[in-house]
């Protein structure tokens, strides 16, 4: 299957998985897609780690690294002494009242602070320290793909990313996004539907993809959001796209860095449980409906923060909801798709299901179409 992407990155299918787990990365690339590595959550020293054990269970195959680089952001300190920085004092004791009534133990007092300064150095969601990921990201070869998955990359970075070999490509949630991104000089977009995990927009796939191919041509667009079949993805192909992009469908293979509590509370979700919130991250993310998200719908709720100081806000409640194993109050990151997510799987299984029932939606097209002469 040679589309655009697939001549351009060297792959044979033009299947794209998007995970912040190492061993799903080099399984998908061992399978002739791209495994897309999350790097955002890693210091420096963890990427460097994470990348040699990527090259070294890979088979020369090529991967990709997604990054955030937000346009829009909060200081939040010197990005070079990693210091906490002052949270308004509302929001923290609004969330330890949201913990402490509900029965969930706070952190050990000699362990808080060593945790907060950890979590410091694996945040990056600033372009200082997005740039230092990018670095470490470079000194591997088979890293053929850079991703920004908010904003859009500065014209120079994108110049001097293809000048050593490396392709560019950004996450766009509307029209006018992508049309800053071929400013930019990207070489392919990710058309990203708000039925996604993670920061999405408000626009549906059915209606952006078209449109954003439509738009960009003759520059390769992979479809995004609500993807977990292979009939979704013979749709997207079939509306122009070249490839496609799926993440929450990682989320509930063997290999998942999720734990099993998360894991349980996906495969029990519906797809309207896959809901758009601000309170991970302070930017619409859509993410799995719990009694956290839902505190901060309450009247009375703090207004969630500007990224990064919600992440930084909410980090302690969220290690003690994970600490204690407090299903109720469990969220990740998820799309809608989370509806069709019912047990663990494994990569290989989600890869030959995709690709039989592509195949089985192309024969059904191509005998419609048939019928018409």
């Amino acid at each position: 299957m040679k589309t655009k992407v697939c001549e351009m990155l060297s792959i044979d299918l033009p299947i794209f998985a998007f995970s912040h787990c190492r061993d799903v990365v080099a399984e998908v690339s061992r399978a002739g897609g791209m495994g897309v590595l999350g790097v955002s959550g890693f210091t420096p020293e963890q990427l460097e780690q994470e990348l040699t054990w990527i090259d070294e269970h890979i088979d020369g195959k090529p991967y990709a690294v997604d990054i955030l680089i937000p346009n829009k952001y909060a200081a939040s300190g010197n990005p070079t002494e990693k210091r906490r920085p002052e949270l308004p004092a509302e929001n923290q004791l609004f969330l330890k009242k949201l913990c402490d009534d509900a029965g969930i133990a706070p952190l050990p007092e000699t362990e808080v602070e060593r945790m907060v300064s950890e979590y410091m150095d694996r945040l990056h969601m600033t372009p200082e320290s997005a740039e230092e990921l990018i670095e470490v990201a470079l000194r591997h070869p088979l890293v053929k793909l850079v991703v920004n998955a908010l904003g859009t990359p500065p014209k120079e970075k994108v110049r001097e990313l293809q000048a050593r070999g490396v392709k560019v490509g950004s996450l766009v949630g509307r029209l006018d996004h992508a049309k800053a991104q071929v400013e930019a000089g990207v070489d392919l977009l990710v058309a990203q539907g708000s039925e996604a995990g993670g920061h999405t927009g408000t626009i549906t796939s059915m209606v952006l993809w078209p449109q954003v191919v439509d738009a960009v041509a003759p520059i390769p667009v992979l479809a995004a959001g609500g993807i977990g079949r292979g009939r979704q993805m013979a749709a997207a192909l079939a509306m122009g796209a070249d490839g496609i992009w799926c993440g929450s469908i990682w989320l509930g293979t063997d290999k998942s860095e999720l734990t099993p509590e998360m894991k349980a509370r996906l495969f029990a979700a519906r797809s309207e449980e896959a809901i758009q919130s601000r309170a991970m991250t302070g930017k619409p993310c859509r993410m799995l409906r719990s009694k956290f998200t839902d505190a901060f719908e309450q009247p009375g709720a703090p207004k969630p923060l500007a990224m990064p100081l919600q992440t930084l806000s909410v980090f302690e409640a969220r290690a003690r909801i994970e600490r204690a194993r407090a299903s109720d109050f469990l969220t990740h990151p998820v799309g809608q798709i989370v509806g069709d997510m019912h047990g663990e799987t494994t990569v290989k299984e989600i890869f030959y299901d995709l690709l039989s029932d592509f195949l089985d939606s192309a024969e059904r097209l191509a005998t419609l179409v048939a019928s018409l002469e």
